[in-house]
């Protein structure tokens, strides 16, 4: 059997029926399948992207965002099949069923509200093995999910490693800083003032309870490819990051920055957090600076539709600057590597790179930035952070009892694994449940 199509479950690998054909596709239209079903992706409908939930209908979730960059991963995929050039590695471009299946899992590990959220719950688990996204996604992936008990959503290996941004484990990245800069051992990193943490984001990585996991993953590797794969770099402040992705995961990587940068701006100019003075010199004006020939002569009509009052215009507007920055991408290659799935990779062509990171800082700058979208997250870390040491004061009193018996085995992180599952929506029900005097029932089910 392909070893990337198999299974962590052996009972998988033994079963000879596609999902619905022979074809090595149908394994991963299976891994698609079981993400679509699976409660993390469903809970992602409620879980701040990049405004809160409620303020609007429009904007988007993480369900429509995980959506939208399926979307754009199947795009690039089908340019990059299309070119004549990259015939000879035409079937090594993942299929569509892969790619989405990728695309679709990438933020089932999201806690709720955004990185606000993510911060607060690494805070409270930094002495228990951290928290963070993308090794929450993981940990789903490969434990909790629900379509085995020991092997969670049981993907193939293809699709699980596609998933991983960040192949390194906390406790080999994880680097605090005191407030002078210097290097802080992990055992002295304890926060003390929860009222300000954004100094606890944690490091990229995956958890220490998933080594084993990562192993795995990258079994079929040789052990030049593995150790060149999982080295690390220092920078001059902030944790060790990872150097290297696997090629889906580079695609993946790509779809996200487009759908993050472009569909997020989208929302901001839809629901008037941006003015046209902001972008015409935070965007447009360097734009025409880099004398691009392609969006540099169109930069003034489409800015036009952007901030038109019809809805049609900006969408067509969005919709043309999505289909640039895809048709920008090209393979390359990694000579270090000798496997194929580390040695293919994508770039965007560095203009349009540029271009792209000009419009994502300009959201960063304009929107998530502004205080009182700050106040929202700020309001959901604190929510976060009560809910957590709540709970951990009363583990026995007030957890479920299935969340209580992982508790007695795992510890704090299956209190992490209990609140990061949740959406938006029902930590703040569980919240006033638990705090308010007249909210919440002995019926509630939260």
């Amino acid at each position: 059997m392909n070893q990337w199509l198999e299974r962590r479950s052996s009972s998988s690998n033994e079963d000879p029926r596609g999902f619905n054909s022979t074809h090595m596709d149908s394994e991963y239209q299976r891994d698609r399948a079981r993400i679509i079903h699976s409660a993390s992706f469903r809970s992602l409908q409620s879980k701040t992207q990049v405004l809160g939930m409620g303020e609007s209908d429009f904007y988007r979730t993480r369900l429509t965002h995980s959506l939208e960059v399926a979307q754009i991963g199947s795009g690039i995929c089908e340019v990059l099949r299309a070119r004549s050039e990259n015939s000879d590695v035409h079937h090594l471009i993942p299929s569509f069923s892969l790619i989405e299946a990728i695309c679709l899992a990438h933020d089932i590990g999201h806690s709720p509200f955004g990185h606000g959220g993510e911060v607060a719950m690494n805070t409270m688990m930094i002495q228990h093995g951290g928290f963070e996204a993308n090794g929450q996604t993981l940990r789903i992936i490969a434990r909790l999910g629900e379509f085995s008990a020991a092997h969670g959503l049981d993907l193939t290996r293809r699709t699980m490693l596609g998933t991983i941004k960040y192949p390194t484990t906390y406790a080999q990245a994880v680097r605090y800083r005191d407030e002078q800069g210097g290097h802080l051992a992990l055992q002295d990193a304890v926060p003390t003032d929860l009222t300000n943490i954004d100094r606890w984001a944690p490091p990229k990585c995956v958890y220490d309870s998933e080594l084993s996991v990562m192993e795995w993953m990258l079994d079929p590797l040789t052990n030049a490819d593995r150790d060149r794969f999982l080295t690390l770099v220092e920078p001059e402040s902030g944790h060790l990051k990872t150097q290297f992705k696997p090629f889906d995961t580079s695609i993946m990587e790509l779809a996200d920055d487009i759908a993050y940068g472009v569909h997020d701006l989208e929302d901001a100019l839809a629901l008037g957090f941006v003015d046209r003075d902001q972008w015409q010199s935070e965007v447009v004006e360097p734009i025409l600076a880099l004398n691009d020939g392609t969006i540099g002569p169109r930069i003034d009509d489409y800015t036009n539709k952007l901030f038109s009052a019809s809805n049609k215009d900006r969408k067509h507007a969005i919709s043309w600057l999505v289909s640039y920055f895809i048709r920008q991408i090209a393979l390359t290659e990694d000579e270090q590597f000798e496997h194929e799935l580390l040695r293919l990779q994508v770039a965007m062509e560095p203009t349009a790179f540029r271009i792209l990171h000009l419009i994502k800082d300009f959201v960063m700058q304009y929107v998530i930035f502004k205080p009182e979208l700050q106040m929202l997250q700020y309001k959901g870390q604190q929510v976060v952070v009560k809910l957590f040491q709540i709970f951990q004061a009363n583990p026995k009193r007030l957890l479920p009892v299935d969340v209580y018996a992982n508790y007695e085995a795992e510890g704090l992180r299956a209190i992490a694994d209990y609140l990061s599952a949740m959406t938006d929506v029902s930590a703040g029900k569980l919240y006033h449940k638990l705090l308010s005097p007249t909210a919440g029932s002995i019926f509630d089910r939260s």
